[in-house]
């Protein structure tokens, strides 16, 4: 075990002991990265901050089975993925969107007829909301599991072997997937999208169309006012992604976000409630 991960490991036991503080550093240190993975699974804010909550909360009452033999950002993801994988609580859970629907809705959509509904607020600033809004929709169009080797190797940029171990599969297997699927989300904004390919589809020629189907709400911008923060404040990983395509660019819309303010709340109110005690007795 390196230093690191001994001062990790000498956090745990502290924690697992009763130790708030050293509970709170733990949670400081990943529910950046929880919020966002939830995000980018389960395609909205609403939906990311509910899970995001679930999975600090089974972390914490299971801080006591960390024993230190991976990293503890590996292990914080496996219980988030795992969580994630199975989610059945989301909006599109039931009803997920696929590529030819994205795509006939691009093509077809009457958008010229829908009145103007941005109520006072900027175009631009509704066109980017938009944008973020429907590209981390479309990764809906994907199954959970593809869902989650896109954002693991696309926006988190794990190396084949701690995504491979997080997913249980073989780095080769991991890089052959994510290859697939990179290159199909690229063909589809190739196509269709004239934010990242050279598709018709505008994302200020589609706002009012957007507000109309309730994609994006003028009085609810949650991109808009969300932190966006650095990828590499988020996550500490040893070993940048392998250069296995030349696709990067194509997925500059995968940003990280702070976790806002309600999920940090209802976390400080368990830790400051009598639930606490959980982290010791699990």
């Amino acid at each position: 075990m390196d230093k690191k991960n001994e001062e990790l490991q000498a956090l745990v036991d502290k924690a697992t002991a009763g130790d708030k503080k050293s509970l709170e550093t733990l949670i400081a240190g990943v529910q950046d990265m929880v919020f966002n993975l939830s995000l980018r699974m389960l395609g909205t804010f609403a939906d990311a901050e509910d899970a995001a909550q679930d999975i600090l909360l089974k972390m914490i009452t299971h801080l006591s089975s960390f024993r230190g033999d991976s990293l503890f950002t590996t292990w914080v993801f496996r219980i988030a993925v795992n969580h994630l994988k199975n989610y059945k609580r989301h909006m599109f859970a039931r009803c997920a969107p696929t590529f030819e629907f994205y795509g006939n809705d691009i093509e077809n959509a009457k958008i010229q007829d829908v009145p103007d509904l941005t109520q006072n607020v900027e175009k631009d600033i509704l066109a980017e909301e938009l944008k973020m809004s429907c590209t981390n929709v479309m990764l809906q169009c994907l199954d959970a599991e593809s869902r989650c080797i896109f954002i693991l190797g696309t926006m988190f940029q794990l190396d084949s072997r701690m995504a491979g171990e997080i997913l249980e599969m073989t780095p080769e297997a991991y890089r052959q997937r994510l290859s697939r699927i990179r290159r199909k989300m690229a063909d589809f904004l190739g196509k269709y999208c004239g934010e990242y390919g050279s598709g018709k589809c505008r994302c200020k020629d589609r706002v009012n169309y957007a507000i109309q189907n309730h994609r994006i709400n003028p009085q609810q911008l949650d991109y808009a006012k969300a932190i966006e923060i650095p990828i590499e404040t988020m996550l500490d990983v040893k070993n940048a992604m392998e250069d296995i395509d030349d696709l990067s660019q194509d997925f500059s819309f995968c940003k990280p976000y702070e976790s806002p303010e309600r999920t940090k709340h209802l976390i400080q109110e368990f830790l400051g409630s009598g639930q606490l005690s959980t982290v010791q007795n699990s």
